[in-house]
């Protein structure tokens, strides 16, 4: 069963706060029927409107057909293949209906020193509540953070009577090193990352343009998961360590159930805005359609900007195959 975090609001179904979370697919395979996706398999068929999903994560054993990546992508609905659970991502795509309008702002801020610098000291501050971060370093922020960090580390250890020593992970594989606390918290980790992953995505911005972290494609993934560990997987790694709830699964669904508690994907898609947006301005939810001037800056597409319009083939070629009824069957047996 898709795991549905919360319903979106009625009226207003287009934008990716009202939508349902996700909808996580494992073993199924997932058609279209009209306007909406169905996911079936041995157990059951569940039907979904496509307007009202943010994200599809497809896991794995899922066959997905084009009719459904059609409506997806004119749903304006991220679909994102990901490991068990969503615990890892491995490719996105990104419906056609969402502009450019946040990645631009977003590559704007990130190759000026000083807007990427600003941005950064908004993120801290979000993590800093009380405490002026206007005039801190780049280094001055990373101590100040090392040591809170430590210090939250020390607090649930003794809240909880789980020992602690240190952090350790393996890069690649988020359960692999370190003892049991260690192992639980990568686990849980991982899994804010594909969660944080999937908003990014389906609000059209870049996972890897990163204001704290760089290199990776992955980068600003990091950033903002960064924001919530403190909050979430943090003091569940201990909880869990502390109950004997020791394996990955355990830390993928109590992370989950926080999540819903938290209501996270509002708030994941509040803070980008506030950390990538002037104050006051808000998402474009449309693709505007422009082409670019090196002097107006914007001009209107779709339009023929030439007297005479040119019809030659050149040598571009493009093979179509015959039209064929595509129209998915009403039931699928497997």
């Amino acid at each position: 069963m898709p795991d549905m975090w919360w319903q979106a609001h009625p009226h207003d179904l287009h934008r990716v706060v009202d939508r349902v979370s996700s909808v996580y697919a494992e073993r199924t395979h997932v058609d279209r029927d009209d306007n909406a996706i169905v996911l079936v398999n041995k157990e059951r068929t569940v039907r979904v409107p496509a307007a009202m999903i943010a994200v599809v994560l497809l896991g794995p054993g899922t066959r997905i057909t084009h009719g459904a990546m059609r409506l997806l992508g004119d749903s304006g609905t991220a679909v994102c293949w990901v490991g068990q659970h969503g615990v890892r991502m491995y490719a996105s795509g990104q419906g056609a209906s969402r502009g450019t309008h946040l990645l631009m702002r977003q590559a704007w801020l990130v190759t000026r020193t000083t807007e990427r610098l600003a941005v950064a000291r908004r993120m801290y501050a979000m993590r800093f509540p009380g405490e002026d971060t206007s005039t801190l370093t780049m280094q001055q922020l990373r101590g100040r953070e090392g040591t809170r960090v430590k210090k939250l580390y020390q607090h649930h250890s003794q809240r909880t009577g789980v020992p602690w020593t240190r952090r350790e992970y393996k890069a690649g594989d988020a359960f692999a090193a370190g003892d049991d606390v260690n192992r639980v918290l990568s686990a849980a980790n991982s899994a804010l990352y594909g969660i944080c992953h999937a908003v990014i995505v389906g609000l059209g911005a870049s996972p890897g343009l990163g204001f704290v972290h760089t290199g990776s494609a992955t980068s600003f993934v990091m950033d903002i998961a960064d924001l919530y560990k403190a909050e979430l997987t943090i003091p569940l790694a201990f909880d869990l360590t502390a109950q004997g709830l020791v394996e990955e699964r355990d830390a993928r669904t109590a992370l989950r159930d926080r999540i819903v508690e938290t209501q996270l994907l509002h708030r994941i898609v509040r803070d980008v805005k506030h950390l990538l947006l002037p104050d006051g301005q808000e998402l474009l939810d449309h693709d505007p359609h422009e082409l670019w001037d090196e002097e107006l800056g914007a001009v209107s597409g779709g339009v023929n900007w030439s007297a005479d319009t040119d019809t030659s083939l050149g040598e571009h070629m493009v093979v179509i195959g015959p039209e064929f009824d595509d129209t998915p069957p009403a039931k699928v047996d497997f």
